[in-house]
């Protein structure tokens, strides 16, 4: 069988990725959302992450190899929005919500120190982050030592670090690392008594949105060019994955460290607000500048569901 290296995770080169294997995906009444209870000491989750260990974590895609892809459709329900209360990849200069709600994710995945990006968005428990799947777990073992550091800045953390009390993924994710459903959830627990989005503010939240609308998409890249010190974003139009999965493309040059980074519809450059309809997830080796995107269809939805009531 011939194998084809592909950019995936954002950047970074993983390689070995069949490209015939092509299995099934259970429907969303058939699997729930897989859970994980962090368990965690969050005093001891915050002191373990230091400044010069959030400087040194590596981008997980330097960590990772390449999971499945299988091009067929999302599982799509009715359209919803929960509202809450063109660029190639520069530092986002503007100043709104973004720069709170957005943030550098921190954990341990085998013995290493890794970061991704994440999201706050709109929800009942206000805990909610959302991230990529492969951000929260990989081959089979839960990230540890998870943490998030909304408007991180050059290792400055001015909301401070919320350590996750659950992480949890979509169950095609769980399954067999399916690309289409590249979509991951934590939890948080409080910090000094207050929950984390009345601190840094909510996003929302978006599912079974038409495709190929103009979008808005922010990370926190950490492999060359960029360093994971600032918040990066690119716009502009989308299309559909014609490749190996149903995902959104857009035009984009981050890099490794963005996985998990928020694609937000209907965003307001004058107030950095928008509703989040996917995560940066993974690009093609051999199609450079490009990023894609899992769609947020009925399982994404589900996912959120249970994280929010979690």
């Amino acid at each position: 069988m011939k194998r084809t290296a592909f950019r995936t995770g954002i950047l970074a080169a993983l390689t070995g990725l069949a490209v015939t294997a092509l299995t099934a995906v259970a429907g969303p009444a058939q699997a729930a959302p897989a859970h994980h209870q962090a368990a965690v000491d969050a005093q001891a989750v915050a002191a373990y992450w230091t400044p010069e260990r959030m400087r040194s974590a590596v981008p997980i895609e330097q960590l990772v190899t390449a999971p499945a892809f299988a091009p067929k459709d999302v599982a799509k329900g009715q359209s919803t929005i929960i509202q809450s209360i063109p660029n190639g990849g520069g530092a986002w200069t503007g100043a709104g919500k973004v720069v709170q709600t957005a943030g550098r994710v921190f954990f341990t995945m085998g013995g290493r120190n890794a970061s991704c990006s994440g999201d706050a968005v709109t929800s009942t428990n206000g805990s909610v982050v959302i991230t990529a799947g492969h951000c929260v777990k990989y081959q089979g073992a839960w990230h540890t030592n998870w943490t998030f550091a909304p408007g991180y800045d050059n290792g400055n953390t001015p909301y401070g670090t919320w350590a996750a009390k659950s992480t949890l993924t979509t169950p095609q994710w769980e399954a067999s690392e399916d690309m289409n459903y590249d979509v991951g959830a934590a939890v948080v627990n409080p910090l000094n008594g207050q929950k984390l989005t009345d601190v840094v503010g909510a996003q929302g939240i978006a599912f079974n949105q038409a495709r190929n609308q103009s979008m808005y998409t922010f990370g926190y890249p950490a492999a060359a060019p960029y360093d994971g010190t600032k918040l990066i974003y690119c716009s502009g139009g989308t299309f559909t994955d014609f490749l190996l999965t149903k995902d959104h493309g857009m035009s984009c040059n981050m890099t490794g460290g963005s996985s998990g980074g928020p694609w937000f519809l209907n965003f307001s450059e004058a107030t950095g607000a928008g509703v989040q309809a996917s995560v940066n997830s993974f690009g093609y080796n051999f199609l450079p500048g490009y990023m894609f995107g899992p769609y947020f269809g009925t399982d994404a939805q589900n996912l959120y569901n249970k994280a929010q009531a979690a």
